[in-house]
């Protein structure tokens, strides 16, 4: 049946433009235009840590005007919390373990998969961006030129950032030239804010934010909590605070130029924070993502928090339904997600809200550095706040092998502190959290134990609630065509990477074809590997500080 899509709270009549008519448009009238769209990623940011999600140390008044003037969802997600594939799944519509080399990072993007600011282009939408695009990877190559996934690039204007390793894009600035050139058209516009992830120059947190370690409310209970990982928490705190800060000039053009109102704005993050048992994960801290969406026009009941789960993989058809194209005449791929015109519009039916009572989760190649180039495969279900975890292969490290330094978690004053005691015998249990080896299955309750520490995967008391929702996992997987629900999960491990110096390079440092494997992941420390601390005491290699940088 065909899907039939109006843009939300605006009316349509008349003859559509050729562009318009082509793609599937709705015409429009006088009264209504098509809203502009502002879509606002955060790079690294867990749910947690917006102070409207009820977070006390990190102040982002921008964010919080969001969901002050809109709605503000208190129980979104990412399918895969690593950020290729989250942005993959932004892109398609369509959750990471259907998008075949897409579902992998530091991949190729298939061409057969149109992405949504291509649809809207050819809806008639001027499209740009700033900052981070989709990456990393490789995006393939379109009418001569690399494809350009997220719009055309706006990042010539720069400014002086307050701490070292805050990217120098005027995020605001470019944004501004990008209204310039846009003119009258409607318009799509992609901010990638490089911030919260790592590198951070450290102390910032406090030196520039003016921030101090007794203000964090909450360390994690799979952290010790000193001053080494408090001073961390802060550094990464002040830069969602720079993320938020220019999101807030971005709102002011908007009002300078009469564009508010109709401008649908939607800020998040593209996976959890940037520390061990953070992101690359498929834990609340790694998953759960912050959402606020505002649109004056097109909101009704502003200022309330919905509480459905809803998907990363549900912004492509809301950004379709606003501008009134069809998914059909899209160009795109069959759309996983569903709309959230019903939500902004506060007209779900009870049917609506109880289909959003569950979520899947997925995972599956992060970086490099595992025997054989394999990943580690994960899926999981969120239903009534319960998260069940597959480890399809419990036999390979879940974050990365040590001998290449547990490449998964990038370097951090908090993995260094937790790689050292683990090699001092002391605490270990801080390394078997986030380093070890987990069991095939992993049950918790959200409600009571948001930091997935307490597994009841084999309590008896949970044996029916973990059928359960097993069987609603692999029905809906299977529904999707999951290739790991078929026996062809393998085809992950053998997608190849987007450069070939990436490809077996477990077998080369092990080999010693490498000598020196911490020169090329540079998102990591050099004393991450054992196999250099061996080597420094032995006199075998020359310190090496260089300070890691983005993956």
């Amino acid at each position: 049946m065909k899907n039939k899509i109006t843009p939300l709270l605006v009316s349509f009549a008349g003859v559509a433009t050729a562009a318009q008519a082509q793609h599937g448009v709705a015409p429009q009238d006088q009264a209504g235009a098509r809203p502009n769209i502002l879509f606002c990623i955060a790079d690294d940011a867990s749910y947690h840590h917006f102070s409207a999600n009820g977070c006390s140390w990190v102040n982002t008044p921008a964010f919080d005007r969001i969901a002050r003037e809109g709605v503000l969802f208190a129980s979104c997600y990412t399918p895969n919390a690593k950020s290729a594939p989250s942005r993959a799944c932004i892109l398609t519509g369509r959750n990471s373990w259907q998008l075949k080399e897409a579902g992998n990072h530091v991949g190729n993007f298939p061409a057969e998969f149109t992405v949504i600011t291509e649809a809207l282009e050819g809806a008639g939408y001027a499209t740009g961006y700033t900052g981070k695009t989709w990456a990393p990877g490789n995006p393939g190559m379109k009418d001569g030129e690399p494809r350009r996934l997220t719009g055309k690039p706006y990042n010539d204007k720069k400014l002086s950032p307050p701490a070292k390793f805050i990217s120098a894009v005027d995020y605001a600035a470019n944004f501004s030239l990008f209204l310039d050139d846009a003119g009258h058209e409607p318009w799509f516009f992609w901010y990638g804010g490089q911030e919260p992830h790592r590198a951070y120059e450290q102390g910032a947190g406090q030196r520039v934010g003016g921030k101090s370690p007794e203000m964090i409310d909450r360390v994690p209970t799979y952290y010790p909590d000193n001053e080494i990982v408090r001073g961390d928490m802060l550094d990464y705190g002040m830069e969602i605070e720079w993320f938020d800060a220019q999101l807030g000039k971005m709102l002011d053009e908007l009002e300078r130029r009469g564009m508010l109102r109709n401008t649908l704005i939607v800020v998040t993050s593209d996976n959890g924070m940037p520390f061990p048992r953070g992101k690359a994960n498929d834990y609340d801290y790694s998953c759960h993502m912050p959402l606020a969406v505002m649109w004056q026009e097109g909101i009704r009941t502003p200022g309330r928090t919905e509480t459905g789960y809803v998907s990363f993989v549900d912004y492509a058809p809301t950004f379709l339904e606003a501008a009134g194209v069809e998914q059909e005449r899209s160009g795109m791929q069959a759309i996983t997600g569903r709309s959230l015109g019903d939500i902004l519009r506060d007209s779900q039916s009870p049917a609506e809200k109880d289909s959003r009572r569950s979520i899947l989760l997925g995972r599956e190649r992060d970086d490099y550095g595992r025997p054989d180039n394999q990943g580690y495969p994960m899926r999981a279900i969120i239903r009534d706040g319960m998260l069940l975890v597959l480890n399809l292969k419990e036999d390979r490290w879940p974050a990365g092998d040590p001998l290449t330094g547990y490449l998964d978690v990038d370097g951090s004053p908090t993995k260094s502190l937790l790689l050292d005691m683990h090699r001092r015998g002391e605490e270990t249990s801080y390394w078997q959290l986030s380093f070890g080896k987990r069991p095939v299955e992993e049950l918790y309750d959200l409600s009571s134990d948001v930091d997935c520490i307490h597994n009841l995967a084999a309590l008896p008391g949970y044996a029916a609630l973990k059928e359960s929702l097993r069987e609603e996992l692999v029905a809906r997987l299977k529904e999707q065509d999951d290739p790991r629900m078929f026996g062809r999960g393998d085809v992950f491990d053998n997608y190849p990477f987007d450069k070939p110096g990436n490809e077996n390079f477990y077998e080369r440092v092990e080999s010693g074809e490498i000598a020196e494997p911490w020169r090329q992941t540079n998102w990591i420390n050099a004393t991450d590997y054992d196999l250099y601390l061996d080597k420094l005491k032995k006199g075998e290699v020359e310190p090496y500080n260089k300070v890691t940088t983005a993956q």
